[in-house]
């Protein structure tokens, strides 16, 4: 088969610069629309797959379910822990990697008199909190004496405030008292970095629940058997302890049940992605239909002058793949510089969008096979035209 010259379809890109521009840019707004819900759908699921460590264990109130801030457990629990459960714990020198923590949603005001209150969630925590969660990292200040308030670095963004108005030495209004921000901490790709860290003892006292706890976090030794250690905590809290209601689980297994309860919104997200490449696929094949009615006599004066239909549609589909190509190209540099890493609000917390190889790879397959699809049913329909009549085509 006599193929047309590689140039051909280039040139006939720049014979039409008007077409050729606007096409681009339909096809640029369609893969960016792609890449956006993209990058929502990857951030989400990477926040709630990183939240959990594997190494880590939690030990929660029996009845809290997956709503880990109505967990209710004593405030002996992690005494008991350290003293049955050190074993296969990690220890840093002569200290325990074990988090007692108490969680709690409520609204807060600050230093800014036309700030309306919003709802954050707020989490006590000890120094010890930093030996168990490994991607937690003071990023600026110390951590919180009495009266101060550790930020993360998604809190402004889970309360859509500028992160100005959370900087370190301004106040916030919680509950009636006034809180100072000593620092600021992130904890990269995980649910943690919405949230206010607060000294457990003053904010357990804050909320009036001064004997209560959360939660109790710890990290399992790696060495030991992970099937041993996860029997041990079973035999914990459902036969040592039974009437302190306590349920234990691998942190990994709390995240994955998370995952499960937002799979609708992810399946939602990603019946986006499908409308948007079917919308962007017929605006595709409309534009290369109103491209190609125009040169139906060039068509045919080509298969006169002794070229195949099949080399002729060869070198249409070349034209579109270009096209949308350059498009793709266009539409992934601009979703890397506009979206990646900003900041996202959901119920939880709030998640950086992450175009990762995956988002990426689907972005710019779709966005090259939207090229493809574009071009072989208008190639279809101008060729079923019999050369004699083609010729005469206005």
């Amino acid at each position: 088969m006599k193929l047309l010259p590689w140039d051909y379809g280039v040139r006939n890109l720049l014979r039409r610069p008007l077409r050729s521009v606007l096409t681009a840019l339909g096809l640029t707004l369609v893969v960016f629309l792609l890449l956006l819900v993209l990058s929502f759908v990857r951030g989400l699921d990477t926040s709630l797959t990183n939240s959990g460590d594997e190494q880590v264990a939690m030990i929660s109130s029996l009845a809290a379910a997956e709503n880990l801030e109505n967990s209710s457990i004593s405030e002996h629990v992690p005494t008991l822990i350290r003293s049955e459960l050190g074993s296969m714990i990690v220890k840093h020198g002569d200290t325990l990697s074990v988090s007692p923590e108490f969680l709690s949603s409520t609204t807060l005001n600050t230093d800014a008199a036309t700030r309306v209150a919003q709802l954050a969630l707020f989490r006590g925590v000890e120094p010890e909190v930093f030996l168990v969660r490994r991607r937690a990292y003071l990023t600026a200040g110390h951590f919180p004496k009495a009266g101060e308030l550790l930020v993360g670095r998604l809190a402004a963004a889970k309360l859509g405030m500028r992160a100005e108005e959370l900087a370190l030495g301004k106040t916030l209004q919680i509950e009636g008292k006034t809180w100072k921000i000593s620092g600021q901490f992130a904890a990269p790709g995980t649910l943690l970095e919405a949230e206010f860290w607060a000294p457990l003892d003053e904010l357990k006292q804050q909320m009036k629940r001064p004997n209560d706890l959360s939660l109790v976090v710890f990290r399992l030794n790696p060495q030991g058997s992970r099937r041993e250690q996860l029997d041990e905590l079973e035999l914990f809290t459902r036969y040592r302890h039974r009437d302190l209601e306590l349920t234990a689980s691998a942190e990994t297994e709390y995240y994955a049940s998370l995952q499960r309860h937002y799979a609708p919104v992810r399946g939602l997200a990603w019946l986006m992605v499908v409308l948007v490449a079917v919308s962007g696929a017929c605006g595709a094949v409309n534009t290369m239909y109103a491209a190609v009615a125009g040169r139906i006599r060039e068509f045919a004066a080509l298969q006169a002058v002794g070229f195949s239909r099949r080399a002729i549609g060869v070198s249409l589909l070349q034209e579109s793949v270009l096209l949308a190509a350059l498009a793709t190209l266009i539409a992934t540099g601009a979703a890397l510089a506009l979206l990646q890493g900003v900041a996202v609000r959901f119920t939880m917390g709030a998640f950086a969008l992450q175009l990762d190889h995956l988002a990426l790879l689907i972005g710019c397959g779709a966005g090259v096979g939207l090229g493809i699809v574009g071009a072989i049913p208008p190639a279809w329909r101008a060729f079923r035209l019999p050369i004699s009549v083609a010729l005469k085509a206005v």
